[in-house]
Parts: C-alpha cells; structure tokens; sequence
C-alpha cells in the first residue's frame, strides 16, 4: 500500500502509520481487555488523526490541537497499562513508546510554532 505522497504532514503521516501497526494489536487482545482498553485507544487513535488533519485546515489551530496533546498522553499511560497487564511484549511496548515519542515531539513543535505566531 503506498504512502502518502510529499507534502502531507509528518505528524499526519506518523500517526497513519502508528494507526496500521496498533490497531491489529489492539484488536487481538483478550475480550474483557478489547471491549474497555482496547476500544478506548483505538477511539483515541483515530480521533488523533481526525484531529490533525482537521487542525491543518483550521484557521484557529491551537484549539484543536491542545486537546489533542491530552488525548495522547491518555494514549501513553494506556500503553503502558497494556505492559502492565502482561497484554503486550516488552519489544512492542519499547517500538510503540517511540512512535508515540515522536508524534508527541511533532505536536510539541506544531503548538509552538502556532503560539509564536499568535
């Protein structure tokens, strides 16, 4: 499947790519875990991306934007939930804390380049 073409945001494109590889993951897990966890960050997995591109076309980006730097640090502690419960393996927790890093990073960067601006 190709990837977006240039010219599409980075974060949008990172978190594209985290969608494709956690979702999959998310969707496997044991029911009474699926039904709660699971459905809440794959929820907040796609409001992220919503998000994003919604922002990208917003006039006001720092008020789509704010929230969503919440939601992923929602997503982070869920994350590691699944670590703690023994739902996910040290090496996938270890890849998906960096990928989370790094949309972190991009939002960080996005919000001061908006407030620099204001």
């Amino acid at each position: 499947m190709p990837k977006f073409s240039t010219g599409e945001l980075p974060i949008v494109q990172k978190t594209y790519d985290l969608i494709k590889w956690y979702v999959p993951i998310l969707n496997r897990l044991p029911r009474d875990h699926k039904f709660g966890l699971g459905n809440r960050m794959v929820a907040t997995l796609y409001d992220l991306l919503e998000g994003f591109i919604t922002a990208r076309y917003a006039r006001n980006k720092l008020d789509i934007l704010h929230p969503l730097s919440g939601k992923l640090d929602i997503l982070q502690y869920q994350t590691r939930l699944l670590l703690d419960f023994d739902l996910m393996e040290v090496a996938r927790y270890e890849y998906v804390s960096r990928l989370l890093d790094e949309v972190g990073r991009q939002l960080t960067g996005w919000l001061g380049q908006q407030r620099s601006q204001t």
